[in-house]
C-alpha cells in the first residue's frame, strides 16, 4: 500500500474538512488517487451522517440573514446535539449559509431546502452541506424549521 501524499492530503482535508485520518485511508486505499480519494470520502461522510440521523438533536442556534438591500431575509433553526457544537463558529458559518440560502431560493419547506443545490457549490446540494457538517462535528445536525420575509409579500 502506498503511503498518502502529503500535499494531497492536506487538499482533501482542506475541501472536505474530514478527519486527517479518514483523508489518509483515502489516499492510501485509492493509491493517491485524488478524484478516488474524494470519493471515498463522500460516501464515508454519508454514511456517518446515516448512523447519526436517529440521535436526539437539543442544542442548536437561530440564524438570520438579511440581504444587502434588505428587502428579503430568512431566519432558520439548526439543532445539534450538544451546546458546545452550537458555539462554534463553523456552526455558526454552516446556519449563516442555510439561511442565506432560505432567503435566495425561497424553498417551500424543509424537504425541499434539503433537496436544492447549494448556492456556493452547484455540484452538491443543501443535504450535502448538512451530512459533511455532520461528518466534520461527529453529531446530527437537523434543519429544524425556517422562514423568510420578502418586502411586500402578503
Amino acid at each position: 500500500m502506498e503511503k498518502a501524499n502529503l500535499a494531497l492530503l492536506k487538499k482533501l482535508r482542506d475541501e472536505t474538512a474530514a478527519s486527517i485520518a479518514d483523508c489518509r485511508v483515502a489516499l492510501e486505499d485509492s493509491a493517491n488517487d485524488y478524484k478516488k480519494a474524494l470519493a471515498f470520502i463522500k460516501k464515508r461522510s454519508v454514511e456517518k451522517a446515516a448512523k447519526k440521523a436517529d440521535r436526539e438533536t437539543s442544542s442548536g442556534i437561530i440564524e438570520a440573514y438579511i440581504h444587502q438591500n434588505g428587502k428579503v431575509g430568512a431566519m432558520v433553526e439548526l439543532l445539534c446535539e450538544t451546546d458546545f457544537v452550537a458555539r462554534t463558529d463553523e456552526f455558526k458559518n454552516l446556519a449563516h449559509e442555510i439561511a442565506m440560502q432560505v432567503a435566495a431560493m425561497a424553498p417551500r419547506d424543509v424537504q425541499s431546502l434539503l433537496k436544492q443545490e447549494y448556492i456556493r457549490d452547484s455540484s452538491i446540494a443543501v443535504s450535502d452541506l448538512i451530512k459533511q457538517a455532520i461528518s466534520k462535528f461527529g453529531e446530527n445536525i437537523v434543519v429544524k424549521r425556517f422562514t423568510a420575509l420578502r418586502l411586500g409579500d402578503n
